[in-house]
């Protein structure tokens, strides 16, 4: 499933903190940073990125964004817009807003991006499921010719690990 390069690590860990050429924020349409995922990137990037995000937002939902990293050790964060402000992520928004990313990480020429699980904390989407469509819409962009040399999922805590580890085994795994 992963291109002849392709490396797939699954961990858990501290998306802001990763040494990788773009992050994804799990965002909603408007791309305003509030809590969760967002919050985090918004209070460790400083203000440019939310000042990036008011420039191009808001999105349809289903879409992403792509903008500079302020102060976070990355070039990129992606913003996967899986929902409306306050709503709720659906399989289809997450897969649309998730083949958005890899492609905006295609034409951007990244090479190694970190992602979480995109709709699983306040816009209570399953993360087995989410597992699953991450799974899809990777293989789909690494099919359709994204070079990837690292997709790094990184999870809030341990028992997330779980569903993205039984999502992508055997075909690529490591972490």
């Amino acid at each position: 499933m992963a291109g002849a390069q392709t490396r797939v690590v699954i961990i858990s860990g501290d998306l802001v903190e990763q040494k990788v050429d773009a992050i994804v924020n799990a965002a909603n349409n408007d791309l305003q940073l509030g809590g969760g995922v967002a919050g985090a990137i918004r209070r460790a990037a400083g203000p440019a990125v939310q000042d990036e995000c008011d420039l191009h937002g808001p999105v349809q939902v289903g879409e992403a964004a792509i903008t500079g990293a302020g102060k976070l050790r990355v070039r990129y964060v992606i913003h996967a817009a899986s929902m409306s402000l306050g709503g709720r992520t659906t399989r289809a928004s997450l897969k649309s807003s998730m083949d958005h990313v890899f492609r905006l990480a295609h034409q951007n020429h990244i090479a190694s991006i970190a992602v979480p699980a995109v709709g699983t904390g306040i816009a209570g989407f399953p993360i087995d499921e989410c597992a699953r469509v991450m799974g899809e819409c990777l293989r789909s962009a690494l099919s359709e010719g994204w070079q990837a040399s690292e997709v790094r999922f990184v999870l809030f805590g341990e028992d997330a690990k779980a569903p993205f580890e039984a999502a992508f085994w055997p075909a690529f795994a490591q972490g």
